[in-house]
């Protein structure tokens, strides 16, 4: 990989990225809420099956058929993929989350780069031709950049994970050692779940997490809420 591709890789998973990940919780606000998650472990826990049953499955196997159409030019393909995720994502803030936040990244990739295929693909975006998912976004984006793409899932699941603990710190009494012993933790169970995408194509999305949908379906009727999802 490159200097230049190392580089933006660094900025595409820093929390600096105005994106607007932080406002969202992805169902943990719930889980909290009906005291399935209470301490470091059973936060631990959550994010392995996020990780296992909803972003290996799913997210990755999008950014991966992203990244490949991206690198071949092919815009087409990365509207199936863009499509395909958000028929399988049943919660709809979920849904909603990950458009808005890959609404911003798309905006901010067309301003800092001059790329015919994201020009094209922000259009197709504009009309509703696309969804325009943070992990189709994603994909492009490292695609186009010459990062690898077993890099760019690395990049998916850690700032994924560093997101939701970000949202626990203010939703329990979790420190940073805690939360840093966490993300130390998981690094296996992101590893595995990015091998496990490998073998998928767009027709085996399989995302299986049905008390996240059901908690996720709680949350958006919820009277009061910290978080967008």
């Amino acid at each position: 990989m490159t200097d230049a591709a190392t580089l933006e890789s660094f900025r595409l998973a820093d929390s600096f990225l105005p994106v607007g990940t932080y406002t969202v919780s992805y169902g943990l606000e719930q889980f909290i809420q009906d005291d399935r998650v209470e301490d470091a472990a059973d936060l631990e826990a959550l994010l392995s099956t996020y990780l296992r049953q909803q972003v290996g499955p799913a997210e990755l196997v999008a950014l991966r058929a992203a990244h490949a159409a991206a690198t071949d030019g092919d815009l087409d393909g990365v509207c199936r993929a863009d499509r395909r995720l958000s028929a399988v994502t049943l919660a709809a803030e979920f849904r909603e989350s990950a458009q808005q936040s890959g609404d911003r990244l798309l905006s901010l990739q067309t301003e800092l780069r001059e790329s015919a295929l994201l020009d094209r693909y922000a259009e197709r975006v504009d009309t509703d031709d696309a969804p325009g998912n943070y992990a189709v976004v994603l994909g492009v984006a490292t695609g186009l950049a010459g990062v690898p793409v077993r890099e760019a899932c690395l990049l998916c699941c850690h700032g994924f994970v560093t997101g939701l603990l970000g949202a626990a710190q203010r939703l329990l009494s979790l420190g940073h050692t805690d939360a840093q012993r966490i993300l130390n933790d998981l690094q296996p169970v992101m590893t595995a779940a990015v091998e496990d995408s490998a073998d998928r194509g767009l027709d085996e999305m399989t995302p299986f997490a049905p008390l996240v949908d059901v908690l996720a379906a709680d949350h958006e009727r919820a009277e009061r809420r910290l978080f967008a999802s």
